[in-house]
């Protein structure tokens, strides 16, 4: 099994997970192009990639998204209700109600199982959902290579899949866990991945305010853990943030403060994991030293060479693949 994180941070997040004959990517915070570039430095094939899976519909979770999973030809998995958001989010302009929009694209998911392709690409370069095209919140440089010239519903998906936060199901050699998390989002989750035939297991608990009783019991038996260490609350008070922005990022729905992570892992942690990776550290109010610092001092004498080893994820380069 092994976990790739191919970026964490406010600019985009995106981390593969993989076990067996299947690779997941959670999260697709960068633009299509820049994420297959950052595949191909980590050493993942993206041919590879079985599913996409989504945590929430904040923009540096989802930027690169939908290019991204027509190029693969993949399936994305969402909440109902991240998915409802990132719809309006893509469609802001549209009159349509979700529930017809929703009906649409069941329609043409079973048209595409008899008409022949050429056919479904003229049909979508007809379509008008009753507004004039949206505009993609993304990253627009280099998207030419990974986007169809054509005019298309920007939310348009191979597939989608429904899950629920608290239900588990499977993708192919992966069991999946998904927990609710505390963020400002539509219904933000943390994933488990159990690989069962290896008996390991990795966590995604990124993006959340504080660490409720339910994320506490999720991330138990953890060998791969990443978590957020997302800022020092002195440099967030002190820093160039407006008050309404810091009072954000402190809230119950906000941010893991490099405090807080150590919190969790003083007191809540079981001290099994093999590897802690911290993630989406803040660029402006935190710095790799201080989050590391405290997340060490917080594990103690619980740190060898076979357990507990603390590694920071980066904004601007992948992670070298973590292996078990």
């Amino acid at each position: 099994m092994r976990m790739t994180v191919l970026a964490s941070g406010s600019k985009g997040n995106a981390t593969i997970v993989a076990a067996g004959k299947t690779s997941l990517l959670v999260d697709a915070g960068l633009s299509c192009r820049e994420l297959l570039r950052r595949m191909a430095v980590a050493g993942e094939d993206p041919t590879t990639i079985s599913a996409i899976l989504v945590t929430h519909e904040h923009i540096d979770h989802v930027a690169g998204l939908a290019v991204l999973a027509r190029r693969l030809g993949v399936p994305v998995y969402f909440t109902e209700q991240t998915h409802r958001a990132w719809v309006r989010m893509l469609t802001p302009k549209t009159t349509m109600s979700y529930a017809k929009w929703l009906e649409l694209r069941e329609r043409e998911a079973a048209a595409a199982k008899e008409a022949p392709a050429h056919t479904l690409l003229a049909a979508a370069e007809e379509e008008d959902l009753g507004s004039e095209e949206a505009q993609i919140p993304v990253d627009p440089e280099g998207e030419e290579e990974c986007a169809p010239k054509v005019k298309a519903n920007p939310a348009a998906l191979p597939a989608v899949e429904f899950f629920r936060a608290g239900q588990a199901f499977s993708i192919g050699d992966i069991d999946v866990n998904p927990f609710t998390i505390p963020h400002d989002a539509a219904d933000p989750c943390g994933f488990v991945f159990h690989a069962r035939k290896e008996s390991l297991r990795m966590a995604v608990a990124t993006d959340l305010g504080y660490v409720p009783p339910n994320v506490k019991m999720a991330l138990k038996n953890i060998d791969v853990l990443l978590m957020e260490s997302n800022h020092d609350l002195e440099m967030l008070k002190d820093g160039p943030y407006p008050w309404s922005v810091k009072q954000r990022v402190l809230s119950r729905v906000g941010h893991l403060s490099n405090t807080a992570t150590a919190e969790f892992l003083s007191r809540d942690y079981d001290g099994g994991a093999h590897t802690i990776v911290l993630g989406h550290l803040s660029e402006q109010n935190n710095l790799p030293e201080l989050a590391l610092l405290a997340a060490e001092q917080a594990i103690g004498n619980r740190m060898s060479l076979l357990g507990n080893r603390v590694v920071l994820a980066r904004q601007a380069e992948p992670m070298p693949p973590i292996l078990l």
